[in-house]
């Protein structure tokens, strides 16, 4: 009966919004996962980022519908007093609803598939080439070949981490650490817990790591105030280094980008050895000592220093067009400071998202339409 039922209000709410006393709400249901925070799937940090908020078009968007029948245990027996839903989740909530109905986000095998072959065959070329032949020639082939099918693999790690390749959880976390680690040697477990932030909170200077580049770039001005980073825990000093850099950012875009990988094998060792919690860093540890004993002997395979560097450096230079576009898509899009709150989280997203269209030829190159 509706007179049985216990209220709290939004006020209320939000000062449970802390690591140990961490309150969500849903559908107007407070719900209690304090305890639960560090087993999330998706890490501690998306929840810390929406805690004491109503999150349900979050939850929506990154939970498949069998999460929704174990949301029960963690309810608290409250719901919220003032609880409304803005006209923009109201529109978000009904075109999910009709996707959903439509079938649009059931997983097609055969793309899967397809994707997995052509990353196994761009690798077998790239050995081919390497091991069978000693034109120069063919070794820059490769590392184009090898470029293209690092490219592939991180989007096939993508779409595993979000748990939409395979129809099970355990086979997705098998491509995960073998497309990222082992293939790539990038660290699926640090790609979770930058990305997973990132999408929560969209292109929130404060919030989201993807915007996070002091002292090399600045998206906004409002950088230049020293934000200080809810992701990281530090300040981002706008000190004299980060004035030089800065202001040669429209220079040094597009070489840092050819080179940007280097960064992403410092961040998955810094992540995996540091004092953090971390879901599965064994097995993440052990994808990447696959990839750095694969990479290294295939490189040593060439015959002269001339050919590994020009080999390594072009491999590098191809895999620029994925760190290229991955900017486009959040860099040239509206930014905002602090979190987003529940009812204008799809708003949010949206502002911090620029779709590029392009000839459907490219769309290979950027895993068919991909945004974020």
């Amino acid at each position: 009966m509706e007179c049985d039922k216990k209220y709290i209000t939004i006020q209320q709410l939000e000062q449970h919004n802390k690591a140990g006393d961490l309150w969500i709400s849903i559908n107007g249901k407070v719900y209690n996962v304090s305890d639960w925070s560090k087993y999330h799937p998706g890490g501690e940090t998306p929840l810390l980022n929406l805690a004491g908020k109503d999150v349900t078009d979050a939850f929506t968007a990154y939970h498949p519908t069998t999460a929704w029948q174990y949301l029960n245990k963690f309810f608290t027996g409250y719901r919220l007093k003032d609880y409304e839903v803005s006209e923009v989740s109201k529109d978000y909530r009904n075109i999910i609803h009709e996707f959903t109905k439509a079938g649009m986000f059931e997983n097609k095998g055969h793309t899967a598939v397809f994707t997995l072959t052509s990353v196994a065959a761009m690798f077998g070329f790239v050995f081919y080439g390497v091991l069978c032949c000693n034109s120069l020639w063919v070794h820059l082939c490769s590392a184009m070949v090898l470029g293209m099918a690092w490219i592939q693999s991180a989007y096939i790690g993508h779409d595993s981490g979000h748990y939409i390749v395979m129809s099970g959880h355990g086979w997705n976390k098998f491509v995960q650490l073998i497309t990222g680690n082992c293939l790539t040697g990038i660290s699926i477990a640090w790609w979770k817990w930058t990305h997973n932030a990132h999408h929560i909170a969209c292109n929130s200077l404060d919030y989201d790591p993807d915007l996070q580049h002091i002292p090399v770039f600045a998206v906004s001005s409002r950088l230049f105030n020293s934000v200080t980073s809810s992701f990281y825990g530090r300040k981002l000093e706008f000190d004299y280094m980060a004035r030089i850099l800065i202001s040669y950012q429209h220079w040094t875009f597009y070489p840092i980008m050819c080179v940007a990988r280097v960064n992403l094998y410092i961040q998955t060792l810094l992540l995996l050895f540091s004092k953090r919690q971390v879901q599965d860093r064994t097995l993440n540890i052990m994808g990447i000592i696959v990839f750095w004993t694969w990479f290294p002997l295939l490189v040593s395979w060439l015959p002269n220093w001339s050919h590994r560097v020009m080999f390594v450096l072009t491999s590098f230079v191809v895999t620029s067009i994925q760190h290229v576009q991955f900017c486009l898509n959040h860099f040239s899009a509206n930014v905002y400071v602090g979190p987003p709150n529940g009812n204008d989280w799809f708003e949010k997203q949206t502002n911090g998202t620029l779709d590029i269209s392009c000839s459907p030829w490219m769309d290979w190159f950027f895993d068919g339409c991909y945004g974020s």
